[in-house]
C-alpha cells in the first residue's frame, strides 16, 4: 500500500512538472483571449475608460498596443486624448486589418472610437482573441439619430464583457441615452464636440425631435 501512494505522489509530481513546461514553453499559446466592449454616448466617459484599463496593463509590465482611426484627429493626430485631456500614446490606422498587421507580441490590444472602422474589425477582434490577446474596444454604440454604430452591435455580441458608460442629459440632468447633434449636416460621420454634438436623454431627445418636426 505504501508503495503504491508513493507511486500515485510521483506520478502526480510528474504530471505537474510536465503541465507547467508545456505553458512555461508555449507561452502566448495557452493564454486566454478575450473581447471587452466599452460604449455609450459621447461625453460618457468611453475613451477615459480605454485609457484607464490600458494604463493598468501597463502598470502590470504587459505589453500593449492601442491604435484609433486615422481619421479621428480631434485633439492629436497620434495620441488617444479623452474629452478631459488624459492622453495615452497610439497608432493611427486607415483600416481594421492593418491593426492585425501590427498586433504582433502584444498582451492587451486596445482599440478607440471601434465605430469608425469598417466590419472587418469584427473578425480582427476575434482573431487577436484567438492568439490569447485580451481586446479593449471602446466606441458610441448609436450614432446621432439613436441607430446603432457600424460594427458596435456585432462587437457587443461577441464580447466577453460589455461596458456601458453613461453621459449625463444636458436638459434634464437624467442618465444620457444618445448624443444629439446641434449642427444641420446629415452625415453619419461627423467628428465634433460639445459645439456639435449635446448628450440627451431618451425623453429630452424625442422632445427635441418632435419639435424639430413641427
Amino acid at each position: 500500500m505504501q508503495i503504491s501512494i508513493i507511486f500515485c505522489t510521483f506520478a502526480f509530481k510528474q504530471k505537474n512538472i510536465f503541465m507547467f513546461n508545456e505553458r512555461d514553453t508555449k507561452g502566448p499559446a495557452l493564454r486566454r483571449g478575450s473581447i471587452e466592449v466599452v460604449c455609450g454616448s459621447m461625453f460618457s466617459g468611453k475613451t477615459e475608460e480605454l485609457i484607464r484599463r490600458m494604463k493598468r496593463a501597463q502598470f502590470a509590465k504587459q505589453r500593449v498596443e492601442i491604435f484609433k482611426p486615422a481619421i479621428d484627429v480631434r485633439y492629436s493626430e497620434q495620441d488617444v486624448v479623452s474629452h478631459d485631456h488624459k492622453v495615452i500614446q497610439s497608432t493611427p490606422v486607415e483600416s481594421s486589418q492593418t491593426i492585425l498587421l501590427l498586433a504582433n507580441d502584444i498582451d492587451v490590444v486596445g482599440i478607440d472610437e471601434a465605430q469608425f472602422f469598417d466590419m472587418g474589425i469584427v473578425e480582427v477582434c476575434s482573431e487577436l482573441a484567438k492568439r490569447g490577446m485580451r481586446v479593449i474596444c471602446a466606441g458610441l454604440d448609436m450614432d446621432f439619430k439613436g441607430v446603432p454604430f457600424g460594427p458596435m452591435p456585432a462587437l457587443m455580441a461577441i464580447a466577453e464583457d460589455v461596458y456601458k458608460t453613461h453621459a449625463i442629459c444636458v436638459n434634464c440632468g437624467d442618465l444620457a441615452y444618445v448624443s444629439h447633434r446641434l449642427v444641420a449636416n446629415e452625415k453619419r460621420v461627423l467628428l465634433g464636440e460639445t459645439d456639435s454634438y449635446e448628450p440627451l436623454c431618451r425623453r429630452c431627445y424625442e422632445q427635441v425631435i418632435a419639435n424639430d418636426d413641427r
